[in-house]
């Protein structure tokens, strides 16, 4: 299926992206739905901007339409825990929650706290276990070819490069907000009364496991403030 959605979709590829350029984020996620039906979907993090996305999903009364997948890798903060109910009862959401096979505790016991080590390839190996391989499960699962997410280009070097639409892993990868500033996903939350994540109060301008999270400071903002300082992505969002 995934071979055939590779082989099948590239040549429609810049067609699509000259539709989508001109598009809102809210009319590019009706595109998506409309396009490919139940086999589209949108990933959340529960993380400082997810419940932009997630609340144009709800103005759009598609909650119950389209899939929502949250990647839940085990090592959340309490606060987004706490924030993730917030916004699932505030927005009548209904979650599908994606988890590795292996427990934070098993894990641990057989690989160790591979993100202690400082070592690029560990974190690589604990990416794989706890976000890719559960996407990727789930995206399988309910044959999913199109799944759209919040990233957006000014957040790290490869997504800079990306377009309004990929191919990620075989399977189509939408971002309505690519294009978007921290100024536009601030006066939207404002405007349409959405709460903030409770770490952004102490200075995180993004968030992801406890263990690799870090508020901006003097010499790192942004995605330098996560894993270390040593990578920018999570292996979500590229084919390598």
């Amino acid at each position: 299926m995934i071979e055939n959605i590779h082989k099948d979709i590239q040549p429609k590829l810049r067609k699509y992206n000259e539709e989508l350029v001109d598009m809102t984020p809210h009319e590019m996620l009706i595109w998506g739905y409309k396009e490919f039906d139940n086999q589209f979907a949108i990933t959340t993090s529960f993380g400082i901007q997810s419940s932009v996305l997630l609340n144009m999903v709800n103005q759009l009364c598609l909650q119950r339409k389209i899939k929502i997948f949250w990647i839940d890798t085990g090592y959340l903060p309490p606060e987004t825990y706490h924030y993730a109910e917030k916004l699932i009862n505030e927005l009548s959401l209904e979650i599908k929650v994606l988890q590795s096979e292996l427990s934070p505790a098993r894990m641990e016991a057989i690989h160790g706290k591979l993100w202690e080590t400082n070592k690029t390839s560990d974190l690589d190996k604990y990416h794989e276990l706890r976000k890719i391989k559960p996407l990727e499960k789930g995206l399988g699962k309910y044959n999913v070819q199109c799944w759209a997410s919040g990233v957006r280009s000014s957040q790290t070097e490869n997504r800079n490069k990306m377009k309004f639409l990929d191919v990620i892993r075989g399977r189509l990868s939408l971002r309505p907000l690519l294009n978007w500033t921290n100024k536009d996903i601030f006066y939207y939350m404002e405007e349409n009364k959405l709460p903030a994540h409770p770490l952004f109060s102490k200075g995180y301008s993004t968030v992801g496991d406890w263990h690799s999270s870090n508020p901006d400071g003097m010499d790192k903002k942004g995605r330098a403030t996560r894993f270390g300082g040593i990578k920018q992505e999570c292996g979500l969002h590229t084919n390598n």
